[in-house]
């Protein structure tokens, strides 16, 4: 999906966040998952789509829809 820049009006890019450790963010939801997994208890892991203003830098982070 396309993002604009609710300040400029022009594309938002894609980017990549990590965390110092090297790794990925991502939102736990309160749903339980699937499987054998939701069984044991952990709930549902989202993946974030951060997106970045090339104008003025302003950054955002969405939830992946499925």
């Amino acid at each position: 999906m396309e993002r604009r820049c609710p300040d400029c009006g022009v594309r938002m890019e894609s980017v990549t966040l990590q965390t110092n450790g090297g790794y990925e963010l991502q939102v736990i939801s309160d749903e339980k998952r699937g499987g054998i997994l939701g069984s044991l208890g952990m709930n549902e892991r989202l993946d974030i789509q951060p997106v970045v203003c090339p104008e003025c830098g302003l950054l955002r982070t969405y939830v992946e829809a499925e």
